[in-house]
């Protein structure tokens, strides 16, 4: 993840890349930027207005906190925290040193969900009515000294992988009113995961998991029901469906960087791009807040106590 925000940054016009902070040495070289072992060696630099933090989850919160403290305003990427102490700690941090912080939700910027979110607000098709959110893969083995393998550091794979479907979720509905989730446990923590959201009348149905065989492909999808039409991104381009007919909309691809599941620079690229304005113009956020961010944490580790509570 670090190679591809690294990479957003260096084609955003307004941003410029210029340190990485890694133990090592190779990945300063990789993009010809000042490299540092310690943030502690990063906050002396003059230069740096922001931080990215892509840790492992475990670490986000001290690195937060102490980029706040230095007065640096900070990007986090997602999950938040491994729970809502450690997450309070963060708002409050950045709240009290007068900087600004966001947390890396990135399908509220992934071209094809915010398409949608655009659908459900305009109302063009009605009221949405029901909605399916997958998100599953092969267990992602690329992590960084295996941490993601680590419950204690990770969170396991409904914290990492389904809180994004949990967060959009929260996104296009607000707070469930009921929330009913079964799955399976193994020694890396919630692997697999199903959940049932009700708002209202409207159902959110949602699939996670990081359990399937080796090679599995990675595969994010959705299947949103409204009153007079409907919204389907399955193993295909984002359809959308009416009585009168159908449109496929046009997305603009963006090659990644390499690493990771995702080939499609696209949503992070938006995500970033929208961090840095924010700052830039002195905007608040309004996609993603930190209190957005903290209740999809709250929700997902609810979840996550369901279906450890039913095994």
């Amino acid at each position: 993840m670090g190679r591809m925000h690294a990479s957003v940054y260096s084609a955003l016009p307004n941003a410029d890349l210029v340190a990485v902070v890694d133990h090592r040495e190779e990945k300063y070289e990789e993009f010809g930027v000042h490299g540092f072992a310690s943030l502690s060696e990063l906050f002396d630099n003059a230069e740096v207005d922001a931080i990215d933090i892509c840790l492992p989850t475990y670490l986000h919160k001290d690195a937060t906190i102490a980029g706040a403290g230095a007065g640096k305003h900070v990007f986090c990427e997602k999950p938040m925290a491994l729970d809502l102490g450690q997450a309070d700690e963060m708002i409050k941090a950045c709240d009290n040193a007068g900087v600004r912080l966001m947390i890396g939700h990135c399908i509220r910027f992934w071209p094809e969900y915010a398409y949608l979110k655009n659908l459900v607000d305009s109302g063009q098709f009605g009221r949405l009515r029901s909605i399916n959110l997958t998100r599953y893969g092969e267990y992602p083995h690329w992590s960084s000294e295996n941490w993601l393998g680590d419950e204690s550091k990770s969170g396991g794979g409904a914290l990492d992988m389904h809180i994004h479907d949990t967060d959009f979720a929260l996104y296009l509905f607000g707070k469930p009113d009921t929330v009913y989730s079964r799955g399976t446990v193994d020694g890396r923590g919630v692997s697999q995961i199903f959940t049932t959201m009700t708002f209202g009348d409207a159902v959110a149905h949602l699939e996670g998991g990081w359990n399937l065989p080796v090679h599995t492909p990675f595969k994010m999808a959705f299947r949103a029901i409204f009153d007079h039409g409907a919204a389907i991104m399955d193993g295909g381009p984002l359809t959308i469906y009416s009585d009168r007919e159908h449109v496929v909309p046009a997305f603009e691809k963006m090659e990644a960087a390499g690493g990771g599941n995702i080939s499609d620079l696209g949503g992070y690229y938006h995500e970033l791009a929208y961090f840095v304005d924010c700052i830039t113009s002195d905007r608040p956020f309004t996609i993603t807040t930190p209190r957005t961010s903290r209740d999809s944490l709250e929700m997902t580790l609810e979840e996550i106590r369901q279906v450890k509570e039913r095994v």
